[in-house]
């Protein structure tokens, strides 16, 4: 992965910790699916597709997995219970591949634009603005000039909340009255930015899914308004996912990616759940790589999703 794809000591516990309650249920699931039994056969299968769906996979991609386990399991014509952790690795790494096509570089790799333009979207209460600001902290950690535009003006309490991280992280907040144009905003943080040599711009928008032609109408006008400033803004448009709503998180997906052009996602609140799977089902469903993954409260606990170490800590020494 190069300098930039170095991964510490202290992101791996991060990582290892905050997936612990998905791996326990998953690998506890399979334990008893395959209790007993001494080879794979249709009955351990079988069994194996319901933990996988009771694990938040998604039925599409846990029967694309099932699949090509079966697959294997003609081709070796034999094939024992042991070695299914091993398999089940390997058909999880190769979808993740196919999905997340390149690992996602760290914040100090060189950015694509200038400003690098990144509009957040999502429902209220995924932990939006909070991976708002860990985005910009880490960013700001990395030597990088970040602005934040508050242009969720439906609640008050969302201008205030990303204030309230501006100040922590120590970056300037863009920001007008509740109920002001949300494209306003976004016209006045690209502005500024630009007149201030920012290197990243991160906008909020609004976390409710009032009905499809609404959204996507505002969210059009916001990206529209953008590019009178910065012709080639948004270069990110970034979905926030709470992963412990399993899945509720792939019925959002499905929402805002038909309301607006979604390139990437953010998978929130891993560590206090048992649906880690939710992030191998919405990267194979919807073909949108899985850019960070939230593992927890604190600033430095939203990592960059590596496909490999995700996988590594998911099923840990089961290879």
């Amino acid at each position: 992965m190069g300098f930039f794809g170095l991964f510490s000591k202290e992101k791996k516990e991060t990582l290892d910790k905050g997936l612990q309650k998905t791996k326990e249920s998953v690998f506890g699931k399979i334990a008893r699916a395959v209790a007993g039994k001494s080879k794979v056969d249709d009955e351990v299968l079988d069994n194996l597709e319901e933990v996988l769906i009771t694990s938040d996979v998604g039925v599409e991609t846990t029967l694309k997995i099932i699949e090509r386990i079966e697959q294997r399991v003609a081709q070796d014509k034999y094939m024992n219970t042991s070695e299914l952790n091993g398999i089940l690795r390997s058909e999880i790494s190769a979808l993740l591949i196919e999905n997340n096509t390149d690992d996602v570089d760290d914040f100090e790799a060189p950015l694509k634009a200038k400003p690098y333009v990144i509009m957040v979207v999502g429902v209220n209460g995924v932990g939006k603005t909070t991976t708002i600001g860990k985005i910009a902290y880490q960013f700001k950690k990395a030597g990088k000039n970040v602005y934040l535009g508050a242009a969720d003006t439906f609640r008050a309490a969302a201008i205030e909340q990303l204030q309230i991280w501006g100040e922590r992280v120590g970056v300037p907040v863009i920001k007008q009255q509740m109920g002001s144009d949300p494209a306003s905003v976004a016209f006045d943080t690209l502005n500024s930015a630009v007149s201030n040599g920012a290197d990243v711009v991160i906008i909020d928008t609004a976390g409710r899914l009032h009905n499809k032609i609404g959204l996507m109408n505002e969210l059009t006008k916001i990206k529209n308004v953008m590019k009178k400033v910065v012709p080639d803004a948004p270069q990110e448009v970034l979905l926030v996912l709470d992963g412990s709503t399993g899945q509720n998180a792939f019925e959002q997906a499905k929402q805002f990616t038909k309301a607006t052009e979604v390139n990437a996602m953010a998978v929130t609140k891993l560590d206090g759940t048992a649906k880690g799977g939710v992030v191998i089902g919405i990267s194979d469903q919807f073909k949108i790589p899985v850019k960070y993954i939230g593992l927890g409260e604190g600033m430095e606990d939203l990592q960059v999703f590596r496909r490999d170490e995700f996988v590594d800590s998911l099923f840990g020494d089961a290879k």
